[in-house]
């Protein structure tokens, strides 16, 4: 028959309580539980960074599409600038000033 003593591995004390296993004991015990937790736990965390990374994307996009429009206001006022310049340039007498800004921006109409 059965033996009295009390079975190790968190079995029933002789006062009819269950003793704690350790941590160790409990993973060996439940082996394929600890398994899906820790695949489960796995797949939230993937979840997780791909969200996070959908709406970095996301961000990245809007912060592309201000970039390309503040560059283009930044070329419409050197653009402005280059043409009131050259403006006053012509009105000099002289012309030197009017040459020597051509030579700067590169312009080689008259």
């Amino acid at each position: 028959m059965a033996s009295s003593a009390p079975a190790s591995g968190g079995g029933p004390s002789p006062s009819g309580r269950r003793q704690p296993l350790g941590f160790l004991k409990a993973v060996v015990a439940r082996k394929q539980n600890f398994i899906q937790l820790f695949v489960m736990t796995g797949i939230l965390l993937l979840s997780a960074k791909s969200l996070s990374q959908k709406y970095r994307i996301h961000e990245l996009t809007e912060e592309i599409v201000s970039l390309e429009e503040e560059q283009k206001s930044l070329e419409s006022r050197m653009n402005r600038i280059k043409q009131s310049l050259l403006a006053e340039a012509a009105a000099e007498p002289t012309g030197a000033f009017a040459t020597r800004l051509r030579l700067l921006f590169g312009d080689e109409s008259n």
